[in-house]
């Protein structure tokens, strides 16, 4: 029997809507609608548009209807931390802030000024920063919170507007920064601190949980009558991770590489204490009640902004060419801490980097390609160090990493596999979506277990698999640790 599933991957970007099959055995995915998410610039304030990307989501299931296929489930998903605030009569207020909007530096030092900042890690086990939830309530207003009967993460506020039943998915809750990881509830103690009323939460419930049908009106203008709702996991990382062709038994940690990268582990309970706090790690859940165990870290973005410098200065290289000099180079010439505060303003980058090779005696790259191999080289080391903190700080060892790699840097990738010294799989770019679908299946009983999903995936898609033998990655950590910690 075939089973149909359609996944609304909502992300800061670009949106897509997502058939999933399940048959025989196998899961496939299909894209069938791709959209833009651009966010509105009013003033000073940066905002999503949200009722056109819920009209763009509802496009995609009116194309999804058009095949004439009856499809078993809907469920949505989304980034992490902005919300949507609806009014007592279930109506969207306007406006829906943007995690970059001014107002949210302003409300982390709101925040901090009424509970310390210990206090926060100790309760939600989440790192500090603009784009949380709880930074963006310090800003509000309390007429509009007042207003408002419920505010919903992104994803589930649209599973609400589908179906009309407002429910928190606890994956995207527990990334607000108003959710305690170890009673899996709203946070009471940051709730009272900061006169939060008790209405403005939606119930939580755990990833795959059927909520309804899709209300009538939009069942019969998409032509999806009887689909069900699910909130699978709606944390786009959560979901994810569901959708790792991961066997059972394995020993394995995760990382999702960008213009900022993270990475991290699944835990059976939350490591909440001052060594994770002052490392900078972040616990949220995963499907199944797992806690995601994670950190961010520098990405790519370093390396977009040589670009950019270069581009102005007349050097603006194709990326292919730009890969290829940096293979051409000497390894290990030099090597930078990323996480250096100097490289978090976006100017001038290979400057910075040169400037940092002199200041710590090493031999100042030159040439492009000896820039960037300084650049990618330095990347890989830095996340050795924090797979050995995870290690520490959990007390695993990991024998595998899967990478979701959203830009497809194979030279960093393999560089990233010879630096942790154990095979890196790099998962289609399509793991979202994929695990969406496994959680609306798990759901609805056409699969079992986790276990038995994942050993579809494997089935299913296909990965590469790095595996590298090389030693001089460990003297090249040693030089990079005295850089870190002199």
């Amino acid at each position: 029997m075939e089973n149909l599933y359609v996944a609304c991957d909502l992300g800061t970007e670009a949106g897509r809507v997502m058939l999933g099959t399940l048959f025989n055995g196998k899961l496939a995915l299909s894209e069938i609608r791709r959209f833009h998410n651009s966010p509105l610039r009013e003033k000073k304030s940066i905002q999503w548009d949200i009722p056109q990307l819920y009209q763009e989501t509802l496009d995609g299931l009116r194309a999804v209807g058009a095949e004439d296929v009856r499809v078993d489930s809907v469920s949505c998903n989304s980034w992490a931390g902005d919300y949507l605030l609806f009014d007592r009569d279930g109506s969207l207020l306007t406006p829906t802030y943007h995690h970059a909007d001014p107002r949210s530096g302003t409300g982390m030092t709101e925040i901090f000024s009424k509970i310390p900042w210990e206090t926060v890690y100790e309760e939600t086990g989440v790192q500090k920063g603009h784009l949380r939830t709880l930074a963006q309530f310090g800003a509000e207003k309390s007429r509009r919170l007042n207003r408002g009967s419920r505010f919903m993460p992104v994803a589930d506020g649209f599973n609400f507007l589908l179906a009309g039943v407002p429910r928190a998915e606890m994956s995207l809750a527990s990334a607000t920064q108003l959710f305690n990881p170890v009673t899996k509830t709203w946070s009471d103690r940051l709730r009272h601190e900061l006169r939060l009323p008790a209405e403005l939460f939606p119930k939580l419930v755990p990833a795959g949980t059927e909520l309804g049908v899709l209300r009538e009106t939009i069942a019969t203008a998409t032509k999806l009558d009887g689909a069900r709702v699910v909130a699978s996991c709606s944390n786009e990382l959560a979901a994810a991770l569901a959708g790792l062709p991961v066997a059972e038994g394995e020993d394995w940690a995760f990382m999702r590489l960008g213009a900022r990268s993270l990475m991290g582990v699944e835990l059976t309970e939350p490591i909440i204490n001052q060594r994770a706090r002052e490392l900078g790690f972040t616990n949220e859940i995963s499907y199944g009640g797992a806690i995601l165990f994670y950190k961010n870290a520098t990405g790519l973005e370093m390396l977009n902004e040589c670009r950019r410098y270069w581009a102005q200065t007349d050097r603006d290289l194709e990326d292919h060419v730009l890969m290829h000099l940096a293979t051409s180079a000497d390894p290990f010439e030099a090597l930078i801490n990323p996480e250096d505060p100097r490289f978090a303003a976006p100017d001038e980058m290979p400057l910075k980097i040169q400037a940092f090779c002199r200041e710590t005696a090493q031999l100042v790259p030159r040439k492009t390609g000896d820039i960037i191999r300084c650049l990618l080289e330095s990347l890989a080391l830095r996340y050795r160090k924090t797979l050995q903190e995870i290690e520490q700080l959990s007390g695993r060892r990991f024998k595998r990493l899967y990478l979701l790699d959203e830009s497809k840097n194979t030279l960093l990738n393999h560089f990233i596999a010879a630096a942790l010294k154990i095979p890196v799989v790099i998962v289609p770019p399509d793991a979202t979506p994929m695990g969406n679908v496994v959680v609306q299946s798990l759901t609805l009983g056409h699969i079992q277990s986790l276990p038995e999903a994942r050993a579809i995936v494997r089935n299913s898609v296909k990965t590469d698999t790095i595996v590298t033998h090389a030693t001089a990655w460990d003297a090249a950590f040693s030089r990079f640790m005295r850089i870190v910690q002199p």
